[in-house]
This record gives structure tokens, C-alpha cells and sequence, in this order.
């Protein structure tokens, strides 16, 4: 089993869930550490974030979930240290296939037991359903990315809750491991009091690191890079490689 699975998650889309999967595990990689990025948004956005074609996936997470193919067989390399258990639109069907499962919210638990890896970073879908659930379950911390934005705080709550219920009824170890401000734009008074009041809800939850709104991190994907190959020297590798730093200190 690996040693620290975190589940990416806020059910808002657009909030950062994939680019901090990607860029994190990334860092985390170029420390030192073996990393696996499950890509379990229907999406797909994480396997095309690292240049791949989704349609052309023979084996994805779908399979892994349902037991059609092993972990070891589905999950890609990408570098040395760096892999990738793939998702297509394949997944969407997941969510009501699972439905009649037994055991149904531990599938993902389930897949991963043979994940042999420092870190395994399960980039959520922005929703509640069972492909969350299963994250959560499957979780043994979450990493919840907020945008510095007016609605930021909404939402927050249900979220919270969700995780409560499923610390409660599946995972009893499941903690939020921190709260990662996004998308910032310091010349925003509106960020920096989204900032505030983060920082008086969460408290040491809140990680110091904030990820900015930064041109060459949001254009990374379309190159099927992450931001340390496509541009090390930005304001978006910085903070990633800052956050890599702040996860390896609370996750010791």
C-alpha cells in the first residue's frame, strides 16, 4: 500500500484540482519520492495534461475499478519516478455501474492496494458522487484547492461535511492534510480578504504557499507538459515546488 494517498478535491470545476495533481506530483517526483497520479475525473484532463490521447487509451482506471486489468498493467510511466493510472470518458459510466456494486465506495480502496509508491495524488471530479466518495474512502488525507474568489467559501461547507461523513462511516483515518489557495492575483483586494478568511477558518490547515494566476502554468497542459518542463523559472513553478516542500513536512 503506499505510503500517503491524498485525495485533490473541491466539487467546484476550475478551481486548480488537476494542475495541482499534476504539478505536485511532479515536485514531489523530482524530490526523490515515487509518485502515482490517479486521473480519476472522467475528463481526463490529468492523462491529457501529460500528453496523452485519451481516445487512444487501451486500459484506463474504468478497468482497474471494475477488475478488467491489474493497477500494474494500466498504470504509464511517465518519467523515472513519475506515473500515471490514465482516465477517458470511459469513467463517466462508473458512477451508475457502481451503483449496483457491493462495497461499492471502497472499489478504488480496493485498486490501489497493490500501490507501491511514496504518493499517490487521486485528481478528483468536480462532484460529490461515488467516484469522490471512492477517492475519499480510498484517501488517507485531502488536499482541498480554493480560488481566491468571492465564492470561494461557498460550498466549503458541504464539502467539509461530505468528508466528515465518510471519516465517520468508511475512513475513520481521513484528515485534511490543507486548504491551497489558487488562481491569486495579489492586485485583487477581494483576493487577499478570500485569503483572510481562509486563514481565520482553517488556521494551520491553510498552506502557506499560494499558487498564482500565472500565463505559462495555465498553458502547460496544451504542450502535455507540467510547469517544471515547460517553464521551471515561472511564478507557477515556484509555488508548486514550494507546495511539494510544505506537503513532504506534513506528510513526514
Amino acid at each position: 500500500m503506499a505510503k500517503n494517498i491524498i485525495a485533490v478535491l473541491n466539487q467546484k470545476g476550475g478551481v486548480g484540482k488537476t494542475t495541482t495533481s499534476l504539478n505536485l506530483g511532479a515536485y514531489l517526483a523530482k524530490s526523490g519520492h515515487r509518485v502515482l497520479i490517479v486521473d480519476a475525473d472522467p475528463q481526463g484532463n490529468s492523462s491529457s495534461g501529460l500528453g496523452l490521447n485519451k481516445q487512444a487509451l487501451k486500459l484506463t482506471l474504468y478497468d482497474v475499478l471494475f477488475s478488467r486489468a491489474d493497477l500494474s498493467s494500466t498504470t504509464l510511466k511517465i518519467n523515472s519516478k513519475l506515473f500515471l493510472l490514465p482516465s477517458n470518458a470511459d469513467l463517466a459510466g462508473a458512477e451508475v455501474e457502481l451503483v449496483g456494486q457491493p462495497n461499492r465506495e471502497l472499489m478504488l480502496r480496493a485498486a490501489l492496494a497493490a500501490a507501491d509508491y511514496d504518493y499517490v495524488l487521486i485528481d478528483c471530479p468536480p462532484s460529490l458522487g461515488l467516484l469522490t466518495v471512492n477517492a475519499l474512502a480510498a484517501a488517507n488525507s485531502v488536499l482541498i484547492p480554493v480560488q481566491a474568489e468571492y465564492y470561494a467559501l461557498e460550498g466549503l461547507s458541504q464539502l467539509l461535511n461530505v468528508i466528515q461523513q465518510v471519516r465517520q462511516a468508511l475512513n475513520p483515518g481521513l484528515d485534511i492534510l490543507g486548504v491551497l489557495i489558487t488562481l491569486y492575483d495579489s492586485r485583487n483586494s477581494l483576493a487577499g480578504q478570500v485569503r483572510g478568511e481562509l486563514h481565520n477558518h482553517f488556521g494551520p490547515k491553510l498552506f502557506e504557499t499560494v499558487v498564482p494566476r500565472n500565463v505559462r502554468l495555465a498553458e502547460a497542459p496544451s504542450f502535455g507538459k507540467t510547469i517544471s518542463e515547460h517553464d521551471k523559472w515561472s511564478k507557477g513553478a515556484r509555488a508548486y515546488k514550494s507546495l511539494a516542500k510544505e506537503v513532504e513536512k506534513r506528510t513526514v
